[in-house]
């Protein structure tokens, strides 16, 4: 069965798939390492208020592809990042049917920002008062920047398409849906479909949950593997003869679509090997997996620690990864932060 007959087909958001070099035009005064660090930190931001919100983890997901939208065409000097995380947290309470009061969402802001705890906000706090402003202000800068299109298609979905047809491999499962949440931490959702990103969390998970005498990543995704055999319908929920080429065959993926997961695999892997592996040893395993054969003549987009100066993973003001809450709220296969799982 070919992806353009599957399932999730007419769900790639194609209208919103851009070529790697849109990057380097994106509007930022910074080089792309840095402006690709702030994202980070935004969507950190944003994943911390809408944990302190209980919102369930589609309306994050929602927001944090709309966060990595907005910035491909406004600055980060025009909007600071935390308004709009704000925002698109706001307006994901509206969209994913997890109605959010505009107060509640500008008090848990200034909570995260100040290191108040909410219930010490007076109810007349004039910063409140101005986060709301702010965030107001921004949702119509939003709403234009993603052409008022509401729809959000997000890996997960096709991470539980694939856990429910394939092998019931519990630590795998934990493991894809954690890379899948860090997805987000990058701008994969900018340049590949849903099925693309949830393959190469898949084929990583794996990787990882093997361990490090298992098959590459290059062995994992070839084209033309020995023991490959005609896709099975996944409707059918048949196991692969070869499971290390499950997700592969479950989207019967082209020499095209394996270079997309190639690619993919490449830029989650130089994310994870540009934190500082001291301060997180937990995230060492996953840096160290070395990455596929790219035939690619870009420039990583992630500068390595030994080059630069060692940073931390990307921080809200100075908040680390830890401050998350180590499951995203109502998630079925649990969400799990880096340093939950991938120790």
């Amino acid at each position: 069965m070919s992806i353009k007959d599957g399932p999730r087909a007419n769900k790639s958001p194609r209208q919103w798939i851009f070529p790697l070099s849109a990057l380097q035009q994106a509007p930022t005064p910074y080089p792309v390492h840095k402006f690709l660090y702030d994202l980070a930190r935004g969507v950190e931001f944003l994943y911390r208020l809408g944990t302190s919100l209980k919102l369930p983890s589609p309306a994050l997901f929602t927001a944090a592809t709309w966060l990595h939208r907005f910035y491909m065409r406004y600055s980060m000097e025009d909007f600071h990042r935390q308004d709009v995380a704000a925002s698109c947290i706001f307006l994901a309470t509206k969209t994913e049917e997890c109605g959010r009061k505009l107060r509640d969402v500008a008090v848990v802001y200034h909570a995260k920002v100040s290191g108040i705890a909410v219930d010490q906000i007076p109810t007349d706090s004039s910063e409140v008062d101005q986060y709301q402003s702010n965030i107001l202000l921004t949702e119509e800068y939003l709403l234009e920047a993603i052409c008022f299109d509401f729809t959000v298609e997000s890996p997960h979905a096709d991470l539980v398409d694939l856990f429910s047809a394939g092998p019931q491999d519990l630590v795998l499962q934990d493991y894809a849906w954690t890379l899948a949440h860090d997805s987000y931490r990058t701008p994969l959702c900018l340049f590949f479909p849903p099925f693309i990103i949830a393959v190469a969390c898949y084929t990583l998970a794996q990787r990882l949950a093997d361990g490090p005498n298992s098959p590459s990543l290059d062995a994992r995704i070839s084209f033309a593997a020995p023991s490959a055999s005609l896709p099975t319908p996944p409707s059918h929920k048949a196991v692969s003869p070869d499971q290390t080429r499950w997700a592969i065959d479950f989207f019967a993926l082209t020499e095209e679509g394996l270079g997309d997961v190639a690619e993919a695999l490449s830029i989650l892997l130089e994310f994870y090997s540009s934190q500082n592996l001291t301060a997180n040893p937990h995230l060492a395993t996953v840096a160290s997996i070395p990455p596929p054969t790219v035939a690619s003549n870009r420039e990583r987009l992630y500068s390595p620690v030994s080059v630069n100066p060692p940073h931390p993973p990307p921080l809200v003001d100075g908040h680390t990864n830890n401050d998350v809450s180590g499951r995203t709220p109502s998630s079925s296969h649990g969400g799990n932060t880096p340093g939950k799982v991938l120790g």
